[in-house]
């Protein structure tokens, strides 16, 4: 009752004649909307429209503002018909009221348009408000006014709505069409907003109506100038709205495009640009499409990217001016001005073009080199600024994309873009001298973000050319009008182009570098101090690149470096960066320059080892001391390393795992250099902390604990305490983990170097120790059994330690094991086991022929009923045999060819020699290469699947031992009738192709094709094989494919393709179970295209790859989605443009992947798949919705819309989006 009153004095008070009275009222009324307990009953709904629509014409304007805002939360309060009634009066005063109440009429409709929140809703108010936007267009009498109002209006629902408006789609748009033509160009200007928010949802048939209608206006020879450019701007904003859906209508439209744009008069600049604009929207929206266009394209915007008929520059490029003239450059550059021009909005345009061009093609970089790349050096003397940055932007668009299709490639062969760039790299940098000598600030920043890229993707292009660009960096960092901005990106530039060089190249010029750059370290502003001090850490590398210093004299720049970085270190009331990177810096120094700064050591030190006592400075102190203690120069640590120790061992408790793991290094780094200066007591407190850290949660942590205890264990200075705590305290822990099924790598090998350095230590018993490791192979009542890996872990550490306690014991170990190997009762297979891969590790490192039938002994256990007993003793007998080739390689070829029941585990054995010799680059005899080649390949068609894998291995690592007898002999058989054999030696290719430079690369090289094309067989185990083979190339050696992949990959994309015919129905009784035998292909083709994507994506067209291949994919099997998403994700990172064009039509498979529910009765395994196929595919849409921004289609909005509003979903989402 009480709110009752409270609300009709409100209504009472917004009705009265004082304006502050109604102003103050309307506010009570909003705070009181505001109430999530504000429920009115119908009566009072009626009063509140009323009232707030009449507040609307209030002559207040801040009374009227206020009733807006009383609007939108209104809406929310309401019944359905009272929001429809509201927007039909509204819509009545926008079309019949006075001007000044036209405005306010239009803002509130818009705001009960952004406040709708139901479909239904909005069905309401459509049904009333479209017929009167259409009225408001389109009527006769209608002011230019009310069109543009109920355009805005129309163009927000359609954004909005568009897709609930099928039934007025064509209504719609043939109102819109009829407005292309209006006389008023604001009236056009927003028609052609609207029809693109119209056009995201129309049919593909209306779509096509609207563009007919467009390109028939702009083909009529009687149009009027501004018509034919509201056309052009028409056709760029379809595509750009629709997308690749837009791509059927290119044959109509680029023609007439690019024909107004060579055809328009001089005086039509604005004709060229829309046409530009509108073919740039070709290239990122429409990008398969557009390819058949793309070389036409590129000659047009290297044309008009020098487009300036009214200016002539008759200056010659490369003449080499003397620096007195650079004031008549700058003042040539300026010579002629005039606003009428607006040619240079063409220049822009073009620029864009190309930049389209680029990102989207990364196939045809080589071209852009040849073509683009010396017009667009030639331009960066253009002379208007805006245009001249688009011309920069789009050469590091150039210049990314060489880094982004050429990473990790080192060759450089006559056509690569990296080749063909490094050849314009003088031209570059004359171009870019001249104008780092520029007036304009803003143009030597761009001139600068050009060379930082150039550096970034051809680190070392600089060396002969470095002193030409000095000046442009002393004059930027020392001119009194250089910005912030310019002196970060000299300084990032200068650090770059250091570090990625010679220090010998920089030498002449440290003189001149160091003045400014010193200068820079003492600027007020704390980012450019930051950057400066990053460069100041390159310098002392440069001055003093080893010890010896040879050739250069450094000493000059000892003191000003350290007391400038020293100034920043001892100064506490400045950013956190700057701190940080002082003391790295000043880390740097002491550890170079240390000796020649004896004197001022006792000052610096005790401060680097106060900022080890600050939390917020602390890891980057400890880093800092880990480069001091590395040092060859042996710094005098004498006055801090006590407290540096004590400090450090407090550091490894505590929870800041960065800082644990900075810190072991550190200590080891000490511990190596100083060791002899620190007491056997650190050690012992520092062992107890190690023990702590051990564990397979972190095998990082792990290993580096491990490599500190080896390394405290290596000091010779008697301390039986050491060893004692060592046992004591971390030997428990690292019997522990050797159980661990998760051991692997460098954590591994530090465990075995730990049982090495153990057994030398003092007091430490060697049987003790390997009784140890041999009982914690043994299962407990806790844990059960102990894992396999773990077992080979065991047995590895058992090698390792018996090699390190010396011949007797390690012969005495061996004799222990063939006694357990003997003992053939069934309690003792566990033992058997473990014995089995300890002789196997034992014997591949040292040779066993003295042990009297060893072999016998091991190829026994072949006759074992246990699975793991034999595997083991196949492994044990291949490494017995690596220790001793001569002896026992003709052994297990005799049994080969004598025991057919034991082929497959004797081939393992064949393939554990074969592999190690190709590790080791060691080679066979002749004549037991022509036998093992003889075996192998007698082999090859076996109808066990297992065993033509290991005979391909084999084939493949003997390939690599005996190139020009193996690929001859591995093509012949490409065209064997069996389908097994051509499967298995393309396989043996594969194992061939490593990522190290080998023999065999030059020798298949020209065979490469043999082995490839079976990727078109007949049969689908060969076609598989191909992929796998294609993929180890584009993984390993691209180079040696990148001249077969135009005819590769649509083969390649049709292994992605499901096949009906691989496809069969088994009848299991009660129930029938699908077959699908083409599904590890085509898992195997997306995942070899992935792995393209890495290394040749300057060959790959993902226009043509992503529709239909990739999206078919996102709705396949599970096992095939899993890779696709991945596919898609690195699409997105590296070709956002070409991904962008097809966004909404990939949203329906990855909505029903993240909507898939699994059946209530499936199995633990089956929910924790579609768990992570769900995760998986949120990834993707993640990776998605960071390039497409605002740019996406109703459809992908919809679907983030969709994952917001569900809290599993978005649960998901958000973690995934925040890794």
């Amino acid at each position: 009752m009480a709110a009752n009153l409270v609300m009709t004095g409100i209504l009472e008070k917004m009705t009265g004649k004082d304006k502050d009275y109604r102003y103050m009222a309307t506010s009570d009324l909003l705070n009181e909307l505001n109430k999530d307990s504000f429920k009115p009953d119908s009566d009072l709904e009626i009063k509140l429209s009323n009232i707030i629509i009449q507040q609307l014409d209030d002559v207040a304007g801040d009374v009227s503002g206020l009733a807006v805002k009383c609007l939108a939360l209104l809406v929310k309060k309401v019944s359905e018909a009272r929001i429809v009634e509201m927007a039909n009066k509204l819509c009545d005063k926008l079309l019949n009221a006075k001007n000044q109440h036209r405005d306010i009429a239009s803002i509130a409709v818009k705001t009960i348009v952004a406040e709708i929140a139901t479909q239904s809703l909005a069905q309401s108010i459509l049904v009333v408000v479209t017929p009167q936007l259409i009225k408001g267009i389109t009527g006769p009498g209608m002011s230019t006014e009310i069109k543009c109002e109920c355009l805005d209006i129309l163009c927000d629902i359609l954004h909005k709505f568009g897709n609930i408006m099928v039934a007025d789609h064509e209504l719609l748009l043939g109102a819109l069409l009829s407005q292309l033509n209006s006389n008023q160009a604001s009236v056009r200007k927003k028609t052609v907003s609207c029809i693109a928010s119209l056009a995201s949802s129309l049919s593909d048939d209306l779509l096509a109506k609207a563009t007919v209608e467009v390109v028939q206006n702009l083909r009529s020879k009687g149009t009027k100038s501004e018509m034919t450019r509201t056309n052009i701007q028409m056709i760029g904003a379809l595509s750009r709205a629709v997308g690749y859906r837009f791509g059927p209508h290119l044959g109509d439209t680029v023609p007439v495009l690019i024909n107004y744009c060579t055809s328009a008069s001089e005086n039509d600049e604005e004709l060229r640009e829309y046409s530009l604009q509108a073919l740039e929207s070709f290239l990122l929206r429409c990008p398969r499409d557009i390819s058949s266009y793309c070389d036409e394209i590129l000659h047009l915007s290297l044309e008009y990217l020098n487009y300036d008929p009214n200016f002539t520059d008759n200056m010659e490029e490369d003449s080499n001016e003397e620096s007195h003239e650079e004031e008549e450059d700058d003042e040539s550059a300026n010579e002629y001005t005039d606003d009428e021009d607006v040619s240079w909005k063409v220049r822009r345009a073009a620029a864009k073009c190309l930049a389209a061009l680029i990102v989207s093609r990364p196939e045809l970089l080589s071209k852009l080199y040849e073509e683009a790349c010396p017009k667009l050096i030639d331009r960066f003397k253009e002379r208007e600024e805006n245009v001249k940055m688009d011309v920069f932007n789009t050469f590091i668009e150039l210049l990314r994309q060489t880094g982004n299709v050429t990473k990790g490639q080192n060759d450089m062969n006559e056509l690569s873009p990296r080749w063909l760039l490094k050849q314009e790299v003088p031209k570059i940098v004359r171009s870019i001298t001249r104008q780092l000598r520029e007036k304009s600030i803003k143009t030597k920043v761009g001139a600068f973000s050009v060379l930082k890229e150039l550096v970034i993707v051809l680190p070392d292009c600089l060396a002969d050319l470095i002193g030409s660009l000095i000046p442009g960096i002393e004059k930027a960092l020392s001119d009194k009008s250089s910005t912030s901005n310019l002196k970060i990106e000299a300084l990032i530039f200068t650090r770059l182009v250091l570090a990625s060089h010679s220090p010998p190249v920089f030498h002449p010029h440290i003189e001149a570098l160091s003045g400014p750059v010193l200068s820079a370290v003492g600027e007020r502003y704390y980012k450019v101090t930051a950057e400066a001090l990053r460069v100041c850490g390159v310098v002392v590398r440069v001055v003093r690149p080893d010890t010896e210093g040879f050739g250069f004299d450094f000493k000059p720049y000892v003191q000003p470096i350290y007391n400038a970085i020293m100034s920043r270190l001892t100064n506490q009331d400045q950013d956190q960066e700057v701190k940080e990177c002082a003391i790295s810096c000043m880390g740097l120094v002491v550890a170079t320059f240390g000796d020649s700064l004896s004197a001022e050591l006792p000052a610096c030190l005790p401060v680097l080892v106060d900022r080890m006592g600050n939390e917020i400075t602390r890891l980057t102190a400890v880093k800092a001391f880990a480069v001091i203690s590395a040092s060859p120069l042996q710094i005098d640590l004498s006055c801090v390393l006590e407290h540096v120790i004590a400090e450090l061992t407090g550091f490894l408790r505590k929870a800041n795992r960065a800082l644990r793991q900075a810190t072991l290094g550190t200590l080891n780094s000490l511990i190596v250099a100083y060791g002899d200066n620190i007491g056997p007591s650190a050690y012992e407190v520092i062992i107890v902390e190690l023990s702590a850290l051990i564990s397979d949660s972190d095998l990082h942590m792990t290993a580096l604990a491990l490599e500190l205890c080896c390394t405290l264990m290596a000091d010779r200075r008697p301390s039986p305490n050491v060893g004692l705590a060592v046992r004591n305290k971390v030997l428990p822990q690292a019997l522990i983990l050797i159980k661990s099924s998760l051991l692997q790598g460098q954590a591994l090998l530090a465990l075995q170097n730990f049982f090495a350095a153990l057994v030398n230590s003092a007091n430490t018993s060697f049987d003790a120790l390997l009784d140890s490791l041999l009982s914690s192979a043994k299962p407990s009542p806790q844990s059960g059994g102990v894992a396999k890996q773990a077992l080979y872990s065991i047995a590895q550490c058992v090698a390792v330690l018996c090699l390190a306690a010396g011949d007797q014991k390690c012969l005495s170990t061996v004799e222990m094991l063939t006694e357990i190997l003997k003992d053939d009762s069934s309690t003792n297979s566990a033992k058997q086991h473990l014995a089995l891969l300890c002789l196997g590790e034992i014997g591949r490192r040292k040779d066993l022929s003295s042990h009297a039938h060893i072999e016998n002994i091991v190829i026994e256990s072949f006759q074992s009923p246990f699975e793991e007993i034999k595997s083991a003793a196949s492994y044990a007998l291949g490494n017995i045999a690596v220790g001793n080739l001569s002896k026992y390689l003709p052994f297990i070829l005799d049994q080969i060819d004598n025991q057919q029941k034991k082929q497959y585990l004797l081939l393992h054995s064949l393939k554990e020699v074969i592999v190690r010799q190709s590790v080791d680059k060691a080679e066979f005899q002749d004549s037991s290469v022509e036998k093992i080649l003889k075996l192998l390949f007698n082999h090859c068609e076996s109808e066990e699947e297992g065993v033509r894998n290991v005979v391909a291995e084999c084939l493949g690592k003997v390939a690599l031992i005996e190139p020009a007898k193996l690929v001859p002999a591995l093509k012949v058989r490409t065209t064997s009738s069996a389908a097994f054999t051509r499967a298995t030696v393309v396989i043996a290719v594969k194992y061939s192709i490593v990522e190290r430079p080998e023999k065999i690369d030059e020798i298949i090289y020209p065979e490469i094709s043999s082995f490839l094309m079976l990727i078109k067989d007949h049969d689908r185990h060969v076609r598989r094989a191909a992929v796998l083979a294609l993929s180890t190339f584009a993984h390993n050696k691209p180079n040696l494919i990148k001249g077969l992949l135009s005819e590769l990959l649509p083969l390649l994309y049709d292994q992605t393709i499901v096949k009906q015919e691989l496809i069969r129905i088994v009848d299991l009784g009660p129930f029938k179970h699908i077959v699908d035998d083409g599904l590890e292909l085509r898992k195997a083709a997306f995942e070899c295209v992935d792995t393209l994507l890495d290394s040749c994506l300057d060959q790959v067209n993902p226009s043509s790859f992503i529709v239909p291949y990739l999206k078919s994919g996102l709705d396949d099997h599970y096992d095939v989605k899993m890779p696709c998403h991945l596919i898609l994700s690195k699409l997105a990172d590296k070709c956002p443009s070409a991904v962008l064009a097809v966004l909404d039509s990939l949203v329906d498979p990855l909505q029903k992947t993240i909507n898939f529910k699994p059946k209530q009765d499936a199995v633990k395994q089956e929910v924790d798949r579609n768990e992570d196929m769900i995760r998986s595919a949120l990834r993707a849409i993640a990776s998605l919705n960071r390039i497409s921004g605002g740019d996406c289609g109703l459809k992908f909005k919809s679907l983030m819309s969709e994952i917001s509003r569900s809290p599993a979903l978005w649960e998901k989402y958000y973690s995934i989006r925040n890794e």
